[in-house]
């Protein structure tokens, strides 16, 4: 493939990961306005406007394989990036609950379609040399895409609560890219299907993604309620939920730095930050509080997020991608979706703000950690037969 043909299937995947990440978070800054506007449903329904696209994602990714034997590789992503401005943009247009979580459900979907392409495309078309590099760049693109959104969201819901949704005619342009750059293939699935066996091997890190997704989502469920009750206006809080996504990319762009430097403590980063974040949101309250507190759940989650993925990997060897991945992906999205429906109810029968509960869960979590990260050490350069005994506890 010439240079120029791959520099646009490059920018054409990308621009996949640029998308999938604004599945749910994207439309948070706007869930006060969303509130206001359906004030006659409970808090918890208006949360499942950024919760309930994770368990239609989690469904279609299990349904990802057969898909891939049924249609070709273009004619998927267009399919799912279709989907994803219809029913993304559509939410403009929906003034009943009901129609609202279905858009949102069938989001779920199209993001469940061309997810697993973000990153498979980028193991399928370019070689090892390359793939760590473009890896991070996915990551990042990732990152890049909640932030842009969260602000482009929050601004727009000043307008009026749906024009939050406009955010997801930035499929578009992947649209765009994918129909021209991207070749229309076959892939055929490869590799072992997933069995009970693998995920009682791999169940530390499969558990750890789960508690990182249920402390972090109690975040953008709450967050944007908290400061509206508190009178901070829509678009300051807008801002300090797009520097919490900041200081995430920051971390995650310094995280191969610090797990050479402090490997040891990385571990206990996730738990004792959300703790501490949570923490300083439920007690120290107003503009302070709530950007400190913010910072600190951002390197929680900068933090936590890359360390399961990173020694979920090394466990896992080259087949990694077949055996514990999709397992730490649905993990990631299940813990989406259960957030608030575990933190509220919780929330609601202790008598106290979602922010103390999710402390207590970050407890847990630090006694999962504690219990089962019990070896440090990653494998030494050029060690791929000792990879996974490196890292066996987890």
């Amino acid at each position: 493939m010439k240079k120029n043909s791959m520099r646009g299937l490059t920018w054409a995947i990308l621009s996949i990961s640029l998308l999938t990440v604004m599945a749910g978070a994207a439309v948070a800054p706007a869930l006060g306005a969303v509130r206001e506007h359906f004030a006659r449903y409970s808090p918890m329904t208006v949360q499942l406007v950024v919760s309930l696209p994770a368990l239609f994602i989690i469904i279609t990714t299990f349904l990802f394989r057969p898909l891939c034997r049924l249609m070709k590789t273009r004619t998927l992503a267009l399919t799912g990036l279709v989907l994803y401005v219809a029913a993304g943009t559509g939410a403009f247009f929906a003034d009943n609950m009901v129609l609202l979580l279905v858009l949102r459900s069938l989001l779920g979907i199209s993001v469940g379609l061309i997810m697993p392409l973000s990153t498979g495309l980028l193991s399928y078309y370019f070689p090892p040399r390359m793939q760590s590099r473009l890896m991070g760049l996915s990551a990042a693109m990732n990152q890049m895409g909640g932030v842009v959104a969260t602000l482009l969201a929050g601004v727009l819901a000043t307008v009026g609560w749906n024009y939050a949704f406009l955010v997801y005619l930035a499929g578009i342009v992947a649209m765009i890219l994918v129909a021209t750059q991207l070749p229309n293939e076959r892939i055929a699935a490869k590799g072992s299907s997933i069995r009970a066996s693998t995920l009682l091997r791999f169940h530390p890190s499969v558990t750890a993604m789960l508690f990182i997704m249920v402390l972090f989502f109690v975040y953008p469920t709450n967050f944007a309620l908290t400061a509206h009750d508190a009178g901070i206006e829509p678009m300051s809080t807008t801002l300090i939920m797009v520097g919490l996504d900041m200081v995430a990319l920051v971390i995650g762009l310094l995280f191969g730095w610090l797990m050479t430097h402090m490997r040891r403590g990385m571990k206990y980063v996730a738990p004792l930050f959300f703790i501490a974040g949570y923490a300083t949101l439920a007690q120290v309250g107003g503009w302070m509080g709530m950007i400190a507190g913010s910072a600190l759940i951002g390197i929680a989650n900068g933090a936590g997020v890359p360390y399961v993925n990173t020694i979920a990997s090394i466990k896992g060897g080259r087949e990694a991608a077949v055996t514990v991945m999709p397992l730490i992906s649905a993990s990631l999205y299940l813990g989406q979706f259960l957030s608030p429906l575990i933190v509220t109810p919780l929330a609601e029968r202790l008598g106290c703000t979602p922010y103390w509960v999710a402390v207590g869960i970050g407890g847990l979590f630090l006694c999962q950690v504690f219990m089962t990260r019990k070896h440090h050490a990653l494998p030494p350069k050029n060690s791929e037969e000792d990879a996974p005994a490196a890292s066996s506890s987890l």
